[in-house]
């Protein structure tokens, strides 16, 4: 019977092969994180710090450059980031050069609700505490604050964001009843008297018209509300 030395060569370098990768994944398990970087990603208003994130991961894992790679749990890592108030998402992940490091992306507030509590809305319609770092600069909504007419006032702002004109403009959002806002403008003493959200694309559509003409005949200064309630038609009352 004839040796096939060939099989046995192979089985040796393969045992040699799965024997160096196990001793690598060994080393580097037990190699420590040389250090922790906080990165924040999008917005760059902090509404918190990096030492914010340094402080939660010490409290929930203690010194983390103490710890082998592993016994580090990058998923629970990102739980924690994301389970503060400030935080939208996180990623987290360790380097070829054993840093371990956390992408942060902060919640964004799109307005600031003055009502019997005071907080903001963000971007996807939640209530966001204020921040001790900072202090957006975003529309004012006052009067009869409650869950349906806030999703309302969602609406508008979101359709607002998609026009630069208002987006720069609109600097208060007033509930006067159900169904009925009223926007503040940022360059003129006029309120507008929205109605509804209903036909949005229409009624703004139908002020900045009108606001080209008055701009143009200088006439804004004239008017005390601008009514875009009506079907169609914007209705003007003059001071």
């Amino acid at each position: 019977m004839r040796i096939n030395w060939n099989f046995i060569k192979m089985g040796v370098l393969l045992l040699v092969v799965m024997g160096l990768y196990a001793f690598s994944n060994v080393r580097n398990g037990n190699k420590r994180i040389e250090k922790v970087q906080i990165e924040f990603v999008g917005d760059q208003n902090l509404y918190m710090t990096q030492e914010t994130v340094n402080k939660l991961l010490i409290h929930n894992y203690g010194d983390l450059t103490n710890l082998t790679k592993e016994h580090i749990v990058l998923n629970n890592i990102e739980k924690a980031i994301e389970a503060n108030e400030m935080v939208k998402n996180a990623q987290v992940f360790l380097t070829v050069n054993g840093d371990l490091v956390a992408k942060v992306a902060q919640r964004k507030p799109i307005a600031r609700v003055e009502g019997s509590k005071k907080y903001y809305l963000d971007e996807d319609g939640k209530p966001m505490p204020f921040s001790r770092y900072h202090s957006a600069r975003v529309p004012l909504i006052t009067g009869d604050v409650n869950e349906n007419s806030l999703k309302d006032v969602y609406a508008i702002l979101k359709y607002s964001e998609t026009d630069e004109f208002l987006t720069k403009n609109i600097i208060g959002v007033h509930i006067a009843g159900e169904q009925k806002y009223l926007l503040r403008f940022r360059m003129e003493d006029f309120v507008v008297d929205l109605g509804n959200v209903e036909g949005l694309d229409r009624k703004f559509s139908n002020f900045r018209a009108f606001y080209v003409k008055a701009y143009k005949d200088k006439s804004l200064e004239d008017y005390h509300t601008v009514s875009l309630a009506f079907n169609n038609q914007v209705v003007c009352t003059k001071n």
